[in-house]
């Protein structure tokens, strides 16, 4: 099963929370939407990791399936997820240690620095729907299109109507038994 694409919507959603939450914060310096944005900014940061972990697991599962420009973006996109979960981990240390500490301006670089992240997390979800609608799409495709191109190699190399015949439904086959294998992916 794939928890990925249901987590990394938190991951992007959470960040614009908590931004829009430091964002009033810095405007007002009420204690309760300090309080407010400092858990939010957690939660934001736990839904990052969670991204970020199930998209490691899930990443080896399809990269098979991508085209090779698939492939590279995917292994990007790994990267970007992690660097995402450790800085607004970080962040999210930054802010609470601002707001036990009754530190104003920790809190203050913390919020500005997760407008940064927040917005970098809009890109990582923007590439992460181009893996699945561009580079993957869906993973079938791709793999429909190779084989019958390969099909189409190895039917020229036949000489008799029945060896070509048969060259296709070989290929047939290998679509059906790849297709549930990408089904198995989604259940």
């Amino acid at each position: 099963m794939m928890l990925h694409p249901a987590i990394a919507h938190f991951a992007i959603v959470l960040p614009v929370v908590a931004s829009v939450f430091g964002i009033m914060y810095l405007a007002t310096r009420k204690e309760l939407l300090g309080k407010i944005s400092s858990v939010s900014i957690f939660l934001a940061a736990l839904a990052m990791v969670g991204a970020w972990y199930t998209g490691n697991q899930t990443g080896p599962e399809i990269y098979d399936y991508l085209s090779e420009a698939g492939q590279q973006e995917l292994v990007e996109h790994k990267n970007l997820g992690l660097y995402l979960a450790i800085v607004l981990s970080l962040l999210s240390v930054l802010k609470l240690l601002g707001w036990k500490l009754n530190k104003f301006r920790l809190e203050a670089v913390a919020i500005v620095l997760l407008l940064i992240v927040t917005a970098t997390a809009l890109v990582q979800g923007k590439d992460g729907g181009e893996l699945v609608y561009k580079h993957g799409t869906p993973f079938k495709s791709f793999s429909i299109l190779e084989t019958l191109n390969d099909a189409a190699l190895d039917e020229q190399e036949e000489d008799h109507a029945d060896s070509k015949l048969e060259v296709y439904q070989d290929a047939l086959e290998d679509i059906k038994l790849h297709s549930n294998e990408v089904d198995k992916l989604y259940e």
